[in-house]
Formats: structure tokens, sequence, C-alpha cells
């Protein structure tokens, strides 16, 4: 039904991906495609350009604020695809999740106190901390046999600590592409409520789960969970609308969305912006069958690498990918450090990665791809890769 072999052309665009692409090599070729930054190299959902160009006829672009019919689409989405019934209520409309854990970071934590990671992760949970002047408190995730689990002895350890008050966590995980089992968010669960710690789930890839493995969202396992949790959600990475900056954080607990949302206007937060609003309830309201259909997209492009990088480039061990659209390759057997591994990626093989460094230090040798995009687009990436790796004969 939809059309997710065309790569739209972005030169020029104002897209970030692209841009810090040119920046790093300003002569790589018109004809390569960045696969580093977590947006698609696809066109938007038909449904999503054609409801904003009606809305865009019939409205102005005053000051908007989430009308009924938005909330209700929140609502109805958590229900259909998550088993979550949430009140409108529970719904504080941000500008998206990583200035909702800022926030967060402000609101429940003082300057000196500590604050879990669990890395490699998401590079943005490092500054929220660290430039709000709090301390990094890592558990880093335990690998082994090409997978990722959570350290809960070191867990509980860090969260007895009467200085570390939150604990950041992704779900699904970014970049190692974990979806945590409920028995795993359970045990997470039950060390920070004995340790009086509070959970903020970054579940922004929620709705990306891979067939076989299924996302539990984290306030739906007990009430106790609920009441002690924010859960972080948007439809960005779902359908590729980043740049319209909306995102709901569901907040049961009152006393916590309360100071949640007074901080929030302390540092000037106030309504989004109308079309991301309307692209929202637009995604959730009429394109469910395309994120169905971008799954099967997804399961395509991972089982084309899997496939690929093990009949011919077997040095490199991809991390089975179970959610998010981010695969996680560990590169260590190339043999080359860090630096010399970007080089070679971007100036040999021009392509354009997250290097795994970023991450933390956990993540150095390992390279992140984005599988957002044409399957056309990665075999010609992982072809410009093999044969580079023969070119230096490795």
């Amino acid at each position: 039904m939809y059309d997710f072999s065309t790569s739209p052309d972005r030169k020029n665009s104002g897209s970030a991906k692209w841009a810090a692409m040119k920046k790093n090599y300003p002569q790589v070729p018109d004809t390569i495609i960045p696969l580093s930054v977590a947006d698609m190299e696809l066109p938007t959902a038909p449904e999503i350009v054609t409801g904003l160009q009606e809305y865009l006829s019939q409205n102005i672009l005053g000051y908007t604020i989430p009308t009924d019919n938005y909330l209700r689409a929140v609502c109805s989405w958590m229900l259909r695809r998550h088993d979550f019934k949430i009140d409108p209520q529970w719904i504080i409309s941000s500008p998206g999740v990583v200035p909702a854990i800022f926030n967060a970071v402000r609101a429940f934590t003082q300057e000196g106190d500590g604050v879990i990671v669990m890395p490699p992760v998401y590079y943005p949970f490092y500054r929220a901390i660290l430039q709000n002047d709090r301390q990094v408190i890592e558990n880093p995730l335990i690998y082994n046999d090409g997978t990722y689990h959570i350290d809960f002895d070191d867990l509980e350890k860090k969260a007895r600590d009467k200085q570390t008050h939150l604990l950041i966590l992704c779900s699904p995980h970014n970049p190692v592409g974990r979806v945590w089992t409920k028995e795993e968010l359970r045990k997470v669960v039950d060390i920070c409520l004995k340790n009086d710690v509070l959970l903020v789930a970054d579940e922004i890839h929620s709705d990306i789960i891979l067939p076989g493995f299924k996302h539990t969202t984290l306030a739906t396992l007990s009430t106790e969970a609920a009441d002690n949790c924010l859960i972080c959600t948007a439809p960005s990475k779902t359908f590729n609308l980043a740049g319209l900056q909306v995102s709901n954080i569901i907040i049961k607990n009152d006393d916590i969305r309360h100071k949640f949302t007074k901080t929030a206007l302390k540092a000037g937060y106030g309504a989004l912006n109308a079309l991301g609003y309307k692209a929202c309830e637009l995604a959730y309201n009429k394109c469910e069958a395309w994120l169905d259909e971008f799954i099967n997209l997804l399961s395509q492009n991972k089982k084309l690498c899997a496939d690929f990088i093990e009949k011919n480039i077997p040095q490199i061990k991809i991390t089975n990918l179970e959610g998010t659209y981010l695969q996680w390759w560990n590169c260590r057997s190339l043999g080359m450090n860090k630096k010399d591994l970007e080089f070679f990626m971007t100036r040999k093989a021009l392509i354009f990665f997250d290097e795994g460094y970023i991450f933390g230090k956990e993540g150095e040798g390992f390279e992140r791809i984005n599988l957002a995009c044409p399957t056309t687009v990665l075999e010609d990436a992982l072809h410009r890769l093999q044969n580079a790796l023969a070119s230096k004969n490795i």
C-alpha cells in the first residue's frame, strides 16, 4: 500500500543528519545517504500529509492547545497498541522527550545528586544530567554472547546511595535494541521502589517492536510502578515526525505530575505548535496500517544486514534487534581504535553511521546503523563496506 522504496532528497533541506554528514566530509558524493541520526529516509505517511494539507486549508496557525480529539487519539493509541489505559489528565505535552528528561532531572533532583543510566545508552541522557550539575551514575549493561542484560546487583548497589534519586530507563533500549521483558522490568521497578528512586521511562521507540517480541509499558506492571514513574512517549520515531517536536509525557501520580509541570513552566515551556498536535492525532488515528507495513520493511532490512554480514564480513557481530530501527554492530574484531574506525567508515567506505563511542565508553568499537530506509540504500552501503574492507585486506 505504501512507498517504502523511495528515499527523499534531503540535501539543502535543513536536515540535521544530512548537514552533519556534509560537515564531517564536505567531499561526500551526492549519492550517499546517511544512516546515522534516528529519523527515517522514507516518505511521510500520506494520511499525515493529506491531513495536514486539509488542516492548513481550514485553519490559521495561532496559539493552539491540545484538543479533546487529540487527547482521545493519544489515549486510544496507548490502549490499542500497549494495553495501557490512561486518563487524559495524565498527559503532559512536551516539545520532545529529551526536553522532558531535562525537565525531570531538574524537577526531581538537586545539584550534586546522582542519576542512574545504563550505558551504552542514548547520549542526551548524559547531557540532561551533566548540564544540570548532577552526577552520572553508570549501571553498565552486561554484554554477553552478542546480547545485553541488566546488571541487577550493580543497579541495587547504585540505587542504595542516598544521593541517588532518579533512574532514566531506555525502553526499548537505544542503541542496543533490547526489548526488556516483564521480569526484567519488574526487577528494575522493585529496586527503585525499595530505594526511593523515581523512574523516568523513555519509551519513544515502544511502537517499533520486531516480530516475536513484546514491549511492556512500565506503568502497566502494577499500581506501585505507575505511581513511581514518568512514561515518555511520542509519535516522532514511529511516524518520522521529529521536526514537529511533539511528545506526550504520561504521569499518573498527581504530585509527580504537578511538580513536573511546575518545573516546566519555570523554564518557559508552553503549548506546542499547531501542526505537531494535528500530526500526532492523524498518525494515531489513521496510520496504524502504515506502521505495520514499516515494521515489515524493518524486518526485511534487519535480515538483509544480518545475512550479508554473516556471509561476507563475519568479523562484525550484530546484536539481535528486538525493538527500535537502530541496529548495533560490534566492529571490534576489525582491529581499529574508535577514531580509525570512524575514519575508515566515513572516508573509505563512505558510510555515515552513529559512532558507538558517543553512547559511552562501552560503545567504543561499535556502530549504530539506522535501518529506516529503502532496502536498496542498505544494500549499497553494505557493498561499499565489503569493498572497502577488501581493499584494506581485513
